[in-house]
């Protein structure tokens, strides 16, 4: 089937990799995301594409592109994008025109979630949710082997979910979304605000922060639960906890057989998904009657959305030419 190129544009940086039909990254590049309009980013990243396939000898089979936000069914138009500030921009003819290559846009949650389940955790399964816990909560749905993208390409934001009737105010303007209670920014304002009130049971954590709980982060968290601190461990269980009721919710409606959990909370493994496995077992629907879904940690990391982004252009143009 050839080599394809997966590009993924982010907030800060724009990584691109020529990507086989086996899921190896051969080449990457990356370069820091202007501060300028849609053209602008557009600009570098037909750069980035042409000096990831400079050097190739053969067939390019196409181009994907992955970015966080919604994108029309036809992977043509990014519908908008908050983080870069975008509304309804035509990506894939900017690109084409650009690379003369074809370029299909998708979903960074969506390719990611595609990545995992070719090449990653979730291989050989046909039914797979993918979870990205970072600083929100992002994530793609595969149902019978193929993405759900919905009836306007939206599907799969399911970290905006209602979890608290009148919650935490969320960025997306509404309230008691789930990535509030189960992202990294509120396992950090968690556990802020316990080390704060047990100053005696989170020494680890402060040496790590600075001396006080405003110093800690995602990683510190991470590292002081794997050495035993107690309000660590207590705000990792308690994320878990909140992640399992999200799975249970998700269970209710897609029967998955697996939820795949990537994202920079993942690295803390077991601490975290062993609390959410026991969540999800006690509140799924039917439980007594019907298989509790695996939950595995995501296996490639920051890769996925290349490599995924790279495949789904390859299946797509392959099929045409």
């Amino acid at each position: 089937m050839g080599i394809s190129v997966g590009v993924d544009i982010g907030g800060t940086k724009i990584l691109a990799g020529l990507v086989d039909d086996h899921g190896e990254i051969l080449t990457k590049v990356r370069k820091k995301t202007p501060r300028a309009d849609a053209l602008g980013v557009l600009e570098v990243v037909a750069e980035v594409i042409d000096e990831t396939i400079a050097n190739v000898d053969g067939t390019i089979a196409g181009i994907g592109v992955a970015i966080a936000g919604p994108v029309d069914l036809s992977g043509s138009t990014v519908l908008f994008a908050p983080n870069l500030q975008w509304a309804d921009v035509p990506a894939r003819a900017i690109l084409e025109n650009a690379t003369s290559l074809p370029v299909l846009v998708e979903n960074d949650g969506n390719a990611a979630a595609w990545g995992e389940d070719v090449f990653g955790a979730g291989a050989g399964a046909k039914n797979v949710v993918t979870v990205t816990v970072g600083t929100g909560i992002g994530g793609g749905v595969i149902l019978n082997g193929e993405l759900l993208r919905g009836a306007h390409g939206a599907a799969g934001e399911i970290g905006h979910m209602g979890a608290v009737a009148d919650g935490l105010l969320c960025g997306c303007g509404r309230k008691g979304c789930w990535e509030q209670y189960a992202s990294g920014n509120a396992l950090v304002r968690e556990t802020r605000r316990l080390a704060a009130e047990r100053l005696f049971d989170a020494g680890i954590l402060l040496s790590l922060g600075e001396g006080t709980p405003e110093g800690i982060t995602g990683e510190h968290i991470t590292q002081a639960a794997m050495e035993g601190d107690p309000v660590a461990l207590a705000s990792l269980e308690s994320l878990g906890m909140w992640l399992g009721r999200g799975l249970a919710s998700l269970t209710a409606v897609l029967d998955p057989e697996m939820f795949i959990i990537g994202g920079g909370v993942s690295e803390a493994g077991d601490l975290l998904l062993n609390s959410a496995r026991t969540t999800l077992a006690d509140r799924v629907m039917g439980r007594a009657y019907r298989p509790i879904p695996t939950i595995k940690a995501a296996e490639l990391g920051n890769k996925a959305g290349i490599v995924g982004a790279a495949d789904l252009a390859r299946r797509k143009f392959s099929s045409i030419n």
